[in-house]
């Protein structure tokens, strides 16, 4: 298992232990979290995309992690995903710029499976 498959399923653990110490809290924030993500006036590939360059401006591996993952499964490519990176780097600057690294990182590990 690569480090992305790993971060993936630290999520996983993070929300099933959240699910039981706050269970009222965590079901408020999946069931917000699956109603922005339906696809709407975007799709679900758009809105993954976007997600990805929030995560490399919020500096959150396990956002990009999970971001990259969804944008290829939704059929996103990797010109698709590294074009929506660079966007973070244009509004973020330099230290997006390095959160590049774990996007290339996970689209390797995503797309050698």
């Amino acid at each position: 298992m690569g480090i992305y498959s790993e971060k993936l399923e630290e999520v996983k653990a993070l929300i099933a232990r959240l699910q039981k110490e706050s269970p009222k809290q965590t079901a408020a924030f999946n069931q917000f979290m699956m109603s922005v993500e339906k696809p709407g006036a975007l799709s679900t590939k758009e809105k993954d995309l976007i997600n990805i360059a929030l995560s490399i401006a919020a500096q959150c591996e396990w956002c990009i992690a999970l971001h990259v993952k969804g944008a290829l499964n939704n059929g996103a490519s990797r010109e698709e995903i590294m074009d929506a990176s660079m966007q973070a780097v244009l509004m973020h600057g330099g230290p997006a710029l390095m959160y590049l690294i774990p996007v290339e990182k996970a689209l390797d590990e995503f797309t050698d499976t």
